[in-house]
């Protein structure tokens, strides 16, 4: 048996190994397009493969597709959608301007299988046709703009339960530690004491507030650009074919989706995509300030602040026995370094389409999945084996409040802020309790300096 068939296009006759379902089209860009050595994202593929699914079927309804070809093409997209052939999916996620090469790797692929279930051989394409017949009409121009948000749409319940893990565990440690008291930070200098706890319930409302803006990005992704075709116009496209292959959109892929209020638009902009991975960026910005915050309160454990307690991991040091490090905290900062990156790639993509289309869309589609995937897959090792172990060091948080000066600040009422500066000083430069100067220099009766110096008047009213 021959290795390779041949297979024609536009272009003229190419090799085309004799047991693939992708054809001379994905042969040649395949050729090219060697750039990041990954297969396209599975959601992305799936995404796809319900758009043709929609478009057989609503070809047929409208009377442009014979029935034994939409039912043929519908069967094959059934295939791939179950999980079979993905291997046949080669094209690598960058790869031509508007993904060209990518749908046609779908054509390809959906037309080969298609031929064998009517009793074909794979490349009969006068039979079924991957352009004529699996794109029929559809353009790059349009299903991969649709396919963008649909993917992204995809993977959007999982990525934001790994977020919704993080935010109860970080409420479940605000409770926690609601009466373990700290000294505060401000400038990294001390300042007015507050709790353990309090810090954690801004981590934790910081990112549920997030996590909401990246739910209201993803609201604009459910109108898309499915019927536009090439520019915008809907050219080569049956008369109804817009709100037909959307409404059977809705159905396969069991969400809300709409067709875009303004196809030009949707094909010329990628607004609504370039929003929702600002707001994925500025999840990361949240995620960066609450690791360094954990690295720096878990230094030490002799010379640094050693006011929290980390779980270990693993070993610390390859050398330094016994050294335990925030490993973990480390890792979410590179994750969302590069989750920064790929927003401003995604934004310097958008900002790159010319006219009528803007051609940047598989790099783009690639950076907001990736991004999405690292904060998903991490997050939840992140919660389970950091922010759940997490300790509260007792003795040193209570020796920090007491013993810092900046407390003179409770006591500008009584004593004014310029003696409050004297006393502050005096307790720098003796090692000595604030307290005890104020009684001393009678400026205060002993009973009324505990007072003021009580636990609730230091961090406020508790409800």
């Amino acid at each position: 048996m021959s290795r390779f068939r041949i297979d024609k296009d536009s272009l003229g006759e190419i090799k085309v190994p004799s047991d693939a379902y992708y054809g001379p089209f994905t042969v040649r860009a395949n050729n090219q397009y060697n750039i990041t050595g990954q297969r396209s994202h599975p959601d992305l593929v799936r995404a796809y493969v319900m758009i043709k699914k929609c478009a057989a079927l609503s070809n047929f309804e409208l009377g442009a597709l014979p029935e034994e070809v939409s039912s043929a093409i519908v069967k094959a997209c059934d295939r791939l959608l179950s999980g079979d052939f993905l291997d046949q999916i080669i094209i690598e996620p960058i790869n031509s301007g508007a993904g060209t090469a990518f749908n046609m790797n779908i054509n390809e692929v959906i037309a080969n299988i298609a031929l064998e279930t009517i009793g074909e051989e794979r490349g009969k394409y006068e039979i079924i046709n991957p352009n004529d017949h699996v794109n029929m009409s559809q353009s790059s121009n349009d299903t991969f703009p649709t396919a963008m948000h649909l993917s992204i749409l995809l993977g959007l319940n999982n990525f934001l339960q790994a977020i919704d893990l993080l935010i109860k565990s970080l409420k479940k440690k605000s409770v926690e530690f609601k009466d373990t008291m700290k000294i505060g930070r401000t400038h990294l200098m001390d300042a007015l004491p507050i709790t353990l706890g309090d810090e954690f319930s801004g981590y934790c409302y910081s990112i549920e507030s997030a996590r909401q803006k990246i739910v209201q990005a993803s609201e604009n992704l459910y109108a898309v650009a499915l019927g536009g075709t090439a520019v915008g116009s809907g050219a080569n496209s049956p008369t109804g074919y817009r709100e037909v292959t959307i409404r059977y959109l809705r159905d396969i892929s069991r969400l809300n989706m709409i067709s875009s209020e303004n196809f030009y638009f949707a094909l010329q902009s990628r607004f609504d995509v370039t929003c929702y991975s600002s707001s994925i960026r500025n999840l990361a910005v949240e995620l960066i300030k609450l690791a360094n915050d954990f690295r720096l309160m878990a230094s030490g454990p002799t010379a640094g602040f050693a006011e929290i307690v980390i779980p270990a991991v693993h070993a610390g040091s390859s050398i330094m026995p016994g050294k335990i490090n925030p490993s973990l905290a480390e890792c979410l900062n590179m994750i969302c370094f590069n989750v920064i990156g790929n927003d401003l790639a995604v934004t310097m993509a958008s900002q790159a389409g010319q006219f009528e289309l803007n051609v940047m869309l598989p790099g783009m589609l690639k950076w907001v999945l990736d991004s999405m995937d690292m904060l998903r897959n991490f997050l939840p090792v992140f919660t389970a084996n950091l922010i759940e172990g997490i300790q509260a060091n007792e003795d040193k948080l209570s020796t920090y409040v007491y013993k810092s000066p900046v407390l003179v600040t409770v006591l500008n009422p009584y004593i004014g802020y310029v003696k409050a500066s004297e006393i502050y000083k005096k307790a720098l430069e003796t090692n000595r309790n604030v307290k005890d100067i104020v009684v001393e220099e009678g400026l205060m009766k002993a009973e009324d300096v505990e007072k003021v110096f009580s636990r609730s008047n230091l961090i406020g009213k508790r409800e």
